[in-house]
């Protein structure tokens, strides 16, 4: 691998790996709220928030963390403008407390923040605006969850909490890592030829933060309690309790666990999928650290290239590309060669993929576990050398076509069901009339 390579490869996971608090959708609208204050540099008499449709398909059903159990766009939007601090970025309501919390109801209640559907923007877009005494500051983030293009005070550009509008020369995304480079390939010889001092550090805290957040679901009740109902059933299954442990950290962040994860792909879902079914099989398998570094890199690795071709949020679920990557690092420490990587993942994604997305919500949990039980049959499949062939649905003449054609589907495919999804949560579509 040369080194432009090897570099991109590294930035993508410094990229990906950062920590949040609480699921990203709403963190993103709190943080461009709390952009859009310290943009108008005093406090708001008003918020008008604009949000793409898989924002409030996301934010619709999932707990805003440290808010005392509210959900939706108003109450983040609030309690982001009210409390957030936007130098923390995704981890934005950490600091807030009990009396943000009590202003954020009342205000809330009050009519203080108003929200309307943006139609014609990415599937990732926030806009928040922020009035008072006849000022207006603007934010707006898009694409990826901290992305900021738009961030304007009276019309014209300003710098808030050290944060200006996206810089030209980022990708279009916001991005200096090329994701577009990423191929199987190129991940598989990365995961094996890099220098553990260059990732170890990150790896740990990606494993060690979820670990923690996946403890508290399997010890307390959070959500539907997928995970420690799972462990409960068969406690001493490898397969069951790498299920459980993602699924556990789930629970507890969907439900507004104030406990910070490492994200993959925009997501902490995602991002606890791709480690700690790995870390479950590492502890099985009494894999050194160094083994299990690599394949937690070839797992997020590889759920950042399925997710590629997906898009930041549609209607595909999140959890299998996650759960490829997780496949994959689980083969990656039994041995698996290139090949059966490869077939690892065509294996899962003709298994699951067809998972839609309908918002964050606890059932992302039983989602979680479905795609890693997925990607365990993957690997299994593909470590005994049966696998599903070319012209199997579609399954393409490769790994990488197979990945394509997914992404296609998710991305363009399912679009309309996205639509009818959203018409549906938000009450535009009566289902009870047919």
């Amino acid at each position: 691998m040369d080194s432009t390579s090897y570099a991109n490869h590294i930035a993508i996971l410094n990229e990906e790996l950062v920590c949040a608090l609480g699921c990203t959708e709403p963190i993103a609208v709190a943080y461009a709220a709390a952009l859009a204050k310290a943009a108008l540099r005093q406090n708001p008499t008003h918020l008008e928030v604009a949000c793409s449709g898989n924002i409030i398909k996301n934010v619709k059903s999932v707990t805003v963390p440290n808010s005392g159990g509210m959900r939706g766009i108003e109450a983040a939007a609030t309690l982001g403008a009210l409390g957030g601090d936007p130098l923390r970025e995704l981890e934005v309501l950490q600091a807030v407390g009990p009396e943000d919390i009590s202003r954020t109801r009342e205000f809330v209640e009050a009519g203080f923040c108003d929200v309307e559907l943006a139609e014609g923007v990415p599937n990732l877009y926030v806009r928040v605006v922020a009035q008072c005494d006849g000022h207006r500051a603007v934010a707006c983030i898009e694409e990826r969850h901290t992305n900021v293009v738009e961030l304007t005070l009276d019309g014209e550009p300003t710098v808030a909490a050290g944060k200006t509008a996206v810089s030209a020369e980022l990708q279009e995304d916001g991005s200096s890592a090329d994701r577009s480079k990423l191929s199987l390939q190129s991940i598989w010889d990365f995961a094996h030829e890099l220098k553990i001092e260059d990732v170890d550090e990150l790896i740990t805290r990606q494993i060690e933060t979820n670990q923690a957040i996946s403890n508290e679901g399997l010890t307390n009740r959070w959500g539907a309690n997928i995970g420690s109902t799972l462990l409960k059933s068969r406690s001493q299954d490898i397969s069951c309790k790498a299920r459980a442990a993602a699924a556990a950290g789930s629970d507890a962040r969907m439900s507004g666990c104030a406990m910070p994860v490492v994200i993959n792909c925009g997501s902490g879902n995602q991002g606890i999928t791709c480690s700690q079914p790995v870390l479950e099989y590492a502890h099985e398998l009494w894999s050194s650290h160094e083994d299990l570094v690599r394949a937690v890199v070839l797992s997020d690795l590889t759920a950042v290239h399925v997710k590629y071709f997906i898009g930041e949020l549609s209607a595909f679920c999140g959890a299998v590309s996650a759960g490829c990557g997780a496949g994959a690092g689980i083969c990656m420490l039994r041995g698996g060669s290139f090949a059966q990587f490869e077939a690892t993942i065509v294996n899962t994604l003709a298994n699951v993929g067809g998972i839609v997305c309908d918002g964050a919500k606890p059932s992302c949990a039983a989602k979680i576990c479905a795609a890693v039980d997925a990607a365990i049959l993957g690997c299994d499949m593909a470590l005994a050398d049966d696998n599903f062939l070319a012209g199997d649905g579609l399954v393409g003449q490769n790994a990488e076509e197979t990945i394509r054609s997914m992404g296609y589907v998710g991305r363009v495919g399912m679009h309309p069901t996205d639509v009818e999804i959203l018409n549906i949560m938000i009450g535009k579509t009566n289902v009870s009339q047919g």
